[in-house]
């Protein structure tokens, strides 16, 4: 089959207009199912991406930035820790002036009461995260988020900071 036959041709074009993205969950978060979805879903949007797994100690994740310089840093969380263990990380991987700019996010259930939200957006981006997406229905944002990202990727000067 000709790709321009194809019923579904690839969002982003050649894999080399991708992002190089870490997937990655935080130290307290066993739950791998939203790891893999993570990895389908911007595979499929055509980007490169490198699965950290979960129950990532924050030295290892930063050390594994630090090395690669993703265009993007997606951590998930299942297990309803990911406010505190957020805060947390997101100061550590800001510290790093190779990832100051890297786009970084976080996303899933991010609380252990339920119900809550919305309650912590603002606490996590002005803790260092460029978006936060809760539950399941953050799936469309989150998508949204990553699709305007190459464009403005590309936009930075040629060995400008990131």
């Amino acid at each position: 089959m000709e790709l321009e036959n194809h019923p579904c041709p690839p969002a982003l074009g050649p894999a080399a207009h991708g992002l190089d993205v870490v997937v990655t969950s935080v130290a307290s978060d066993a739950h791998t199912w939203n790891l893999i979805y993570l990895q389908l879903l911007l595979e499929e949007l055509g980007h490169r991406v490198t699965n950290l797994g979960s129950c990532v100690p924050d030295q290892l994740m930063v050390d594994e930035c630090r090395t690669r310089r993703p265009d993007l840093i997606v951590l998930s969380t299942v297990n309803g820790h990911g406010l505190n263990d957020g805060r947390r990380v997101i100061g550590r991987l800001r510290d790093c002036a190779e990832l100051r700019t890297t786009p970084i996010v976080i996303g899933g259930k991010l609380g252990i009461s339920g119900g809550e939200q919305g309650s912590h957006v603002d606490e996590l981006v002005e803790a260092g995260f460029d978006a936060v997406f809760e539950d399941s229905a953050g799936i469309v944002g989150f998508h949204d988020f990553v699709r305007a990202l190459p464009a403005a990727r590309r936009a930075l000067p040629v060995g400008g900071a990131r």
